[in-house]
């Protein structure tokens, strides 16, 4: 929690005043019992009514200046709290977006989304209930019990006894209660991560009448967190009943020696009311106090999940290259030709520390202006190869080169800039087919975007939508057919003209045609950029410069088609899958 304190650096005025004006209301609120008293004792008892009135209007000025310093106070809290809440939640964000594929694959969206959203609200909630009771109720606790003294030690003994016995009720309830509300939060990450998978997954969840059992599914996983929030709730509820007996017996006592005190004129009836009023203030502050510190048990539960984000360290750091390693020309030293544009030396990749190698000394060479292929069976780690020239991972061994330079050389938006990556998902975002080619490069004009759209055989559908560019966009493009949706995502990387292309499976909802047509058009483009296709088409790279065939994380050939027909077992395995015998030969 400490390290999200930060965060209120801001907002120091606030975390000042708001317990300040606070305390001043509890304050005028300790007098409050005194009044009655000499209303009762000297008013009353002497049926002096001007005494009395005078008294009244003092209690209405107490209730004014106290009811105006519990408003400035509320305000100063909610503040902070709120610009707390704002700040903490755009550094999450922020540090998330810098975390690299391994960590988010690790971590999980449906936990991140809980953490950015019901743990910092739970976060915002404990601040401002600090803010204004953390204080605010001790003083008042202590306070009457200081008082009481000043009225009859041997009364006030019965406070000293009842305030221990309340704390120990209190603060043990809070021991047992906080692992049990992170037990909460973490079974609430869970039926999250359940409702995302049923919203993402239901065409496919109906398709295979999984209905009742994914109802079954989440039945169970909600009925955990229901049971856990309800074994929690009862020990927590245990806090009232047992302040109010143990704050009742206290009054009860109060009363029983007070009575005997009045009787033998030790002190004052209007004293008596006085201590049954501050017993009754102590009561208030404590189940208030309760409260807060549930709260405050919750927000701390939640505090540590988001400091726990916060501790995650991408595994990507970028380091700028040194002089004598990189000229800002050739590449770095003992780098291969600057004809190559991308170059793979024998590198492995394991997506985690203790997994299995993805890929195992991966090493090849490609040059300015060549397309490609990347073939093998479902699994052989296609895209591993292409998600690591952009360093969506990094490899655990070897080295990836882009322009003869290591690419963990670059920083991020260097290299990226260079690179228009499509991934094997369409992804489009809610707005317009303008907005979302912008996406490519920002300041886009129109004529390139159409021509980008032209390239990716997407310009036909898009010149048929009357409002044409400014057509909306669902989110996700769920107003748009697959196709449709993987065309769009082309020319989005296509509009910025980038020098390496990467078609991570991009093309598969595409008709032969239409996918042959986009190949030659990109192929045609003046400067045509480095393409890679990744696919399982073996039609999409027969005209490939290069193909390289993987086969379970290994290179099982390089070569032209032509080749890898005559002696690449694997690519015959799979080119005749595609073409029967017969009507290849």
């Amino acid at each position: 929690m400490s390290r999200l304190l930060v965060y209120l650096k801001d907002y120091k005025k606030e975390c000042i005043f708001a317990p300040l004006f606070k305390m001043l209301e509890a304050l005028f609120e300790l007098f409050v019992p005194l009044v009655m008293a000499g209303v009762i004792d000297t008013g009353i008892a002497n049926s002096d009514k001007p005494y009395i009135i005078k008294m009244c209007l003092v209690l209405v000025l107490l209730a004014v200046v106290g009811l105006t310093s519990s408003i400035t106070a509320q305000f100063f809290a909610a503040k902070a709290a709120t610009g707390f809440a704002t700040k903490l939640r755009h550094a999450l964000f922020e540090h998330i977006q810098g975390l690299s594929f391994s960590e988010l694959d690790t971590v999980g969206t449906s936990t991140l989304i809980t953490r950015i959203t019901s743990d910092i609200n739970q976060t915002q909630s404990g601040v401002n209930m600090v803010l204004r009771l953390f204080l605010r109720s001790p003083f008042i606790v202590f306070g009457a019990m200081v008082m009481a003294f000043t009225i009859n030690v041997k009364a006030a003994l019965i406070f000293v006894v009842t305030i221990p016995l309340l704390s120990i009720v209190v603060f043990g309830i809070m021991k047992i209660t906080m692992p049990l509300y992170k037990k909460v939060q973490g079974l609430l990450d869970n039926v999250l991560g359940i409702t995302r998978e049923n919203l993402t997954g239901a065409r496919v969840i109906r398709a295979f009448n999984k209905e009742a059992d994914e109802r079954k599914h989440f039945e169970e996983t909600n009925e955990s967190l229901t049971s856990m929030q309800k074994f929690v709730g009862k020990i927590s509820a245990l806090t009232n009943p047992v302040t109010y007996v143990i704050i009742n017996a206290a009054t009860l006592v109060l009363l029983w020696t007070g009575a005997i005190q009045v009787d033998g004129g030790i002190i004052t009836q209007g004293a008596v009311v006085a201590l049954v009023n501050y017993m009754s203030q102590i009561l208030v502050e404590l189940i208030k106090l309760a409260n807060l510190i549930i709260t405050i048990t919750k927000a701390l539960a939640c505090a540590n999940r988001i400091e726990a984000v916060f501790e995650i360290k991408s595994s990507q750091e970028i380091a700028e290259p040194a002089e004598s390693a990189y000229d800002g020309h050739s590449g770095t030293a003992g780098s291969s030709s600057s004809d190559a544009v991308v170059e793979f030396r024998h590198v492995d990749l394991a997506y985690n520390s203790t997994g299995e190698s993805a890929l195992s000394d991966i090493s090849f060479k490609i040059l300015h202006g060549q397309t490609v292929g990347i073939i093998g069976g479902t699994g052989s780690g296609k895209s591993s190869v292409v998600n690591m020239i952009p360093r969506f991972y990094d490899a655990t061994g070897g080295t990836v080169l882009v322009d003869g330079r290591d690419v963990k050389t670059y920083e991020f938006d260097e290299l990226r800039s260079k690179i228009g990556m499509v991934l094997q998902k369409a992804i489009l975002f809610k707005g317009t087919i303008r907005e979302n080619l912008l996406w490519g490069k920002k300041d886009a004009t129109d004529a390139e975007i159409m021509d980008a759209l032209k390239i990716s055989q997407a310009l036909e559908f898009v010149n048929k939508k009357e409002e044409k560019l400014d057509y909306m966009v669902e989110q996700g493009g769920r107003n748009l057919s697959g196709g449709q949706k993987q065309r769009l995502t082309i020319a989005r990387a296509l509009v910025k003209r980038p020098e390496i292309l990467i078609l991570d499976d991009s093309a598969s909802a595409l008709d032969f045609a239409t996918d042959a047509a986009l190949r030659q058009s990109i192929a045609a483009m003046p400067d045509a950029p480095t393409t890679f296709i990744v696919s399982q088409r073996a039609a999409s790279m027969m005209q490939a410069d290069q193909i390289i065939v993987l086969d379970d994380g290994h290179i099982a050939g390089i070569g032209r088609h032509e080749e890898l027909l005559e002696n690449c077992h694997v690519y015959q395995e799979i080119y005749y899958s595609q073409f029967p015998k017969e009507v290849a030969e």
